[in-house]
């Protein structure tokens, strides 16, 4: 591991690995000092209490590799103490119900980031698979209340209508944290050129995602080709505003990729990814090293790779969790 990468504050602003002792290790491995990790998809609120009641037994269990991050402080803390930050994410608003009040019971619990929507139509708008319909009414009181808490608006698997609407509708900046540019390959789930600089110009961020089916080569695809996305968007928005958002699954099998490319996790298929293969160099979340050494390699100052490894997300997280 370069000193580089040791010294830097490393943040995935996505991971939706199948969490075990195995796989905290491997952030260590990788240097991670935070992730936002998935805890609800399509789970309804006491399922999604569940998982999340789950989860925080599984950090204690693992206490000398993780610990909870309700802040940066946590952060800063967990990489003092050569710790992963677990940070508690949801990829769809569907376990908020239509209750506003769960909302700050979830942040209550530790819940910092929540995704809108995932792929399709929920209560507040619409994903990115299907005729856009736009934010809800009930999605406006939604953005508000998270806000007022302080939950992140993620806009990730978000419909472009929906994610613009939410963009201008709320107070606060908010992020893509896992997403790709349509400029290298035309995908659903991948954002435009005008869409980044949209978000981007009204203070919000960007998480590049190595997702292969997402990336220009798909299963071909090497570290150097997430470098060359990463640095495809900072082309767009400046290096600011730009972060990391792996969408690493690692641990989890066929049965979960059915769930997730199915609309509420068991009715129509939305998409297909076939094989995922992640990409060469980075198969891992213990690979993380391989890229900063590549950031490097491709000619990148030093200051750039800190701010894209972890700098810019923490600045970020200051503005949207502080209440």
């Amino acid at each position: 591991m370069s000193n580089l990468h040791q010294d830097s504050i490393v943040i995935d602003g996505l991971i939706i690995a199948n969490l075990n002792r195995s796989v905290f290790e491997d952030m260590k491995k990788g240097g991670l000092a935070a992730a936002n990790c998935t805890v609800s998809v399509w789970e309804d609120f006491p399922k999604t209490v569940d998982n999340i009641a789950q989860l925080k037994q599984l950090i204690r269990d693992n206490s000398d590799l993780v610990t909870l991050a309700r802040n940066t402080a946590d952060i800063v803390k967990a990489k003092a103490d050569g710790k992963t930050g677990i940070v508690l994410g949801f990829q769809n608003a569907h376990a908020f119900e239509d209750n506003l009040g769960y909302i700050e019971a979830f942040h209550d619990m530790g819940v910092r980031v929540v995704q809108l929507c995932y792929n399709t139509q929920n209560l507040v708008g619409t994903g990115c698979y299907e005729r856009d319909g736009g934010l809800s009414g009930y999605g406006r009181e939604v953005i508000a209340e998270m806000n007022r808490v302080g939950i992140m608006v993620d806009l990730s698997h978000v419909g472009s209508k929906t994610s613009e609407e939410a963009i201008l509708a709320s107070t606060k900046p908010v992020a893509y944290t896992h997403c790709l540019p349509l400029g290298l390959k035309d995908h659903p789930r991948n954002k435009s050129d005008a869409e980044l600089k949209f978000i981007a110009d009204h203070g919000g961020f960007i998480g590049v995602t190595m997702f292969s089916p997402f990336l220009k080569r798909g299963n071909e695809s090497t570290v150097h080709d997430y470098v060359e996305a990463i640095d495809y968007v900072i082309n767009i928005v400046g290096e600011d505003c730009v972060g990391l958002g792996s969408d690493f699954t690692q641990g989890h099998g066929h049965e979960f990729f059915d769930m997730l490319t199915h609309d509420k996790g068991r009715w129509r298929r939305l998409t297909n990814f076939g094989e995922v293969i992640n990409p060469e160099g980075i198969r891992t979340i213990g690979d993380f090293p391989n890229l900063t050494t590549t950031m490097q390699q491709s000619g990148w100052s030093d200051a750039r790779i800190t701010k894209v490894l972890g700098a810019n997300w923490m600045k970020f997280f200051d503005q949207v969790w502080g209440t």
